[in-house]
Order: structure tokens, then C-alpha cells, then sequence
């Protein structure tokens, strides 16, 4: 525990000691809990932070070089880029079978945008089961440890705000199958938040200070100092399969993903294994996602903000966009370029500015509800780390087969919109598999239907079922695999 002395002389040495300033009209409870919270902080960047981010706003500036990321089609015998897939099939499942592969779950928010009192990880995603995203994503990797014979050792960072309702939510719900010994969950780190004019910290209230997350670039470090990636090398993990929780259609690990990252089945596109990403064609130059570009020659995600208009209307001679490269937040990265990024300051990323309404409380301890923007929070971003590879390869999924986000309660990436895409999904692998799915006038799928991720994660692997399918579908129906 941080004595008093020890807390404001750190504090003094940045002039930030008016974090201290109620500290006498508190609770010894409540002081405690201050100077616990103020020591964890880094308090020693925070002058350098201010300085570049806060009094400063760094300027994006595009370089001349940028041109589209060289991709993996998703179709292996496409004329942009023939690869082989069943190479790069045999070289992931390999590495899933030695037991080199770790799933890694980035779930520190809330329910609060759909209307869901608790994290994230908890709603109800499943198109007719309602199973939760944590349970789906649990019997994702129970799938892979029934075809591989190997477990999958699961990382799921949580936030400071949801740790403890979602270890509980796993207790509760005895892991969903899986041995919670092969279970790690670790709260994401927070950065202090700053009132923009004058660089000081916040306080939220008297006993507290005013911090947000780091974002899911804080991941990197997160997995440094839980002992996350201490225990991944305990156990012979090399390769880290990264994904958010909002998108219950992932899949988790992914044996031809692997391969394509660990150099397998290329055709001359060079992976150094250190980071690889998954991509989606854009449906057009306005979708708010980030793209996949080659700045000097190497690949980087540049915001849809920051990319030009002129750029994102580009088109090549068949009409398609040039920068189709969509950014989905999946990726592999190696234990080896993690620990890296985590440990040597010269692969440290960088920290994105954003102004933010900050409530706070004011010099006399009365509380502030901002109507504009007061103050400064910093992040980092995970996608920041793929120009430190020495290269990098970029696969394209398709987007109905892994990509059914739930960010918003209604419209684009939304419940709706990820139940429909569900539904697509189970339709085209059933059909693929014989079965006859009931169609409306409109060609959309007369039914509401859901694969478990158990069962499978793609067309191939549901048609190891076929002999227990249905021959057909009544139009209506809610069916569950």
C-alpha cells in the first residue's frame, strides 16, 4: 500500500498534485482507494503525454507512397492471386494439434449501447438460442478441440468496470464446458483522462481520478503484465488468434488463417508470422472501416477519416474499388512480436487523440457535466503494430461467412442485421450440404436459423453432419444445429 509522501511526491514531480487536493475531507477507506488508484497510474509518461497529445494535437499526415495492401483472395484460385489452400489447411491444423495456438478475446465493453446491463461478452447473441457471445466463442474452441485432439488455451481481457461480472458470468455458467484451467481473464489497462486546455489530470469526484480505457491497443501490454504471455510460453503457445466480442460469427481459430501466417501455402507473397490480418471487401467507398494500405511498403490500417475522399472512390477498370481492403479487427500475432511490442520501446505504438465531454469535479469539488468537449482521452490501437512486422499478409474472408458484428441496437451492425446474417450463413451451408431451405418472393431465407459453433464454423465442416440434416426446411421455422 502507497503511503500519502510516497503518492504526492510522485505526483509533485509532475505537477500534477492536485489529484491530492480533497484528500483530507475523505474517508480513510476512500483514501486509500485514491492513492491505490493514482499509484497504479503511469505517472512518470504522463508529462511527455501531455505534451504530445494534449497541448498538441498530432496532424495525420498521409504519405505520398500509399497504395492498396496486397491480399489472399478468399477464392485460392482467383487470377488476382492463386495461393494453396490445402497447404496452408495442413500447416495451421498442424500447429493446432502441437498445441501452438491460443484464442485471445478483447471484451472489455458493455451492453449499455444495446440496451444490456453487463458486459458485453453476456448478450444474448445466438439468431434463435439467445445463446451469449461468451458461450458461443466457448463452443468454437470446444469444436476445435473435438477435431484436433488439443485444447485451446483462451485469453479474454476484460475492463476494470466488467472484470468481476464476467469471471462470475463463467462460474455462474460452470465455463460453458470448457476446463477453466485453460481459462485466463485479465482487466485491460486506463490511461488518466485531461482537461484539454490546461493538461491537468481529472478527477471524476473527490476520491477519484477521471481515467477511460486504453484501448484495444492496450491489449499489447495487458498481455505482458497479467503473466498472459508468460503462461502462453509455459505452455508452448507461439501463435495468439485475436478477435473482438462483438462478432459471434468468428471463427476463432482458423487452421487456413494459421497457415497463410506461418508462411504456408503463399505462392510468393512473404508472411514474416509476426502479425497477419483478415479483411472484407468493402460494400462501398463510404463504409466506415478502417482500410488495408501499403504505405512504403508496408501494411498499415489507415481510418476511413483519414483516407481521402478521392482515394476511397478510386476504382479499378472492372468497376470495383481500388482500397476494397475492409479491416474486421481479426488478426494472428506470434507470442514472440507480442512480448516485443510489450517490452522494447522502440516498438512502442502510439497514442490517438480524441476530445471528449469529460464529467469531473471542479476546484471546489463540485461536480461538472461538460456541454462540450473539455477534456482529452488517449488510446492506442492493436492495428497500430502492423507496420513494426517485418511484413505482413492480409487474408480476405467472406463477409456473410465471418462477419455479423453487434454494435448497435437497431440498423447497420446491429442485432437485427447479425441474426439476418446468422440465418444467411446456416442457409448457404445447409444447402451445400442438400438441404432445402425455404426462400420469400424477395430470394431472403423463410426462416430464422443458427449453427452452433460446435458443430461448425464452416460449410466443410457442417457436411460432416450431412447424414443427420433434415432433407428440408419448413418456411417459418427456427432451427438450431
Amino acid at each position: 500500500m502507497p503511503t500519502y509522501a510516497q503518492v504526492r511526491q510522485r505526483l509533485e514531480n509532475i505537477q500534477q498534485d492536485h489529484l491530492l487536493r480533497f484528500y483530507n475531507e475523505l474517508s480513510s477507506h476512500e483514501q486509500d482507494a485514491l492513492l491505490t488508484q493514482i499509484d497504479q497510474l503511469d505517472l512518470e509518461s504522463v508529462p511527455a503525454l501531455v505534451q504530445a497529445y494534449v497541448k498538441s494535437k498530432p496532424a495525420f499526415s498521409l504519405s505520398a507512397d500509399v497504395g492498396p495492401a496486397p491480399y489472399f483472395p478468399n477464392d485460392p484460385n482467383s487470377p488476382t492471386r492463386r495461393w494453396d489452400k490445402a497447404a496452408a489447411q495442413k500447416a495451421g491444423e498442424a500447429l493446432i494439434r502441437a498445441g501452438k495456438v491460443a484464442a485471445f478475446t478483447v471484451a472489455g465493453g458493455q451492453g449499455s449501447r444495446l440496451g444490456f446491463d453487463g458486459p458485453k461478452g453476456c448478450y444474448p447473441a445466438g439468431a434463435v438460442t439467445g445463446k451469449p457471445l461468451f458461450q458461443i466463442f466457448a463452443e468454437n474452441l470446444l469444436g476445435v478441440q473435438d477435431r484436433y485432439g488439443a485444447p485451446v488455451p483462451w485469453y479474454i481481457m476484460t475492463s476494470p468496470l466488467n472484470h468481476q461480472s464476467t469471471v462470475s458470468f463463467f462460474e455462474q455458467n460452470r465455463f460453458f464446458g470448457l476446463d477453466r484451467r485453460n481459462v485466463m481473464f485479465f482487466p485491460q489497462g486506463v490511461l488518466p483522462s485531461f482537461d484539454m486546455s490546461s493538461g491537468k489530470i481529472l478527477l471524476a469526484s473527490k476520491g477519484e481520478v477521471a481515467t477511460n480505457p486504453d484501448g484495444h491497443g492496450g491489449s499489447i501490454r495487458a498481455l505482458h503484465v497479467s503473466g498472459a504471455l508468460a503462461d502462453m510460453r509455459k505452455r508452448g503457445v507461439e501463435q495468439i488468434s485475436y478477435f473482438q466480442v462483438d462478432n459471434p460469427i468468428v471463427r476463432a481459430i482458423d487452421p487456413v488463417f494459421l497457415g497463410l501466417h506461418a508462411g504456408a501455402g503463399g505462392g510468393g507473397l512473404e508472411s514474416s508470422g509476426e502479425m497477419s490480418s483478415k479483411m472484407v471487401r468493402k460494400t462501398g467507398p463510404g463504409e466506415k472501416v478502417g482500410v488495408f494500405c501499403s504505405v512504403n511498403g508496408k501494411t498499415e490500417v489507415i481510418e476511413y477519416s483519414d483516407l481521402p475522399q478521392t482515394l476511397q472512390e478510386q476504382t479499378l477498370p472492372d468497376g470495383t474499388l481500388r482500397f476494397i481492403a475492409g479491416s474486421i479487427a481479426i488478426h494472428v500475432m506470434s507470442v514472440e512480436f507480442v512480448q516485443r511490442l510489450a517490452t522494447d520501446p522502440q516498438f512502442a505504438l502510439p497514442y490517438h487523440r480524441a476530445e471528449k465531454k469529460i464529467p469531473h469535479v471542479n476546484d471546489k469539488g463540485e461536480p461538472v457535466a461538460p456541454t462540450g468537449n473539455n477534456g482529452v482521452k488517449l488510446e492506442r490501437f492493436v492495428f497500430d503494430a502492423l507496420p513494426l512486422c517485418r511484413s505482413s499478409i492480409v487474408y480476405e474472408t467472406d463477409r456473410i461467412e465471418e462477419f455479423a458484428p453487434i454494435k448497435n441496437a437497431t440498423g447497420v451492425d446491429s442485432v437485427e442485421s447479425s441474426r439476418e446474417i446468422q440465418t444467411r450463413r446456416a442457409a448457404r451451408w445447409l444447402t451445400a450440404a442438400g438441404v432445402k431451405v425455404p426462400t420469400k418472393a424477395d430470394g431472403t431465407v423463410d426462416a430464422l436459423l443458427e449453427v452452433s459453433a460446435r458443430t461448425a464454423t464452416s460449410a466443410e465442416e457442417l457436411d460432416a453432419y450431412k447424414a443427420k440434416l433434415p432433407r428440408a426446411i419448413e418456411p417459418g421455422a427456427r432451427m438450431a444445429l
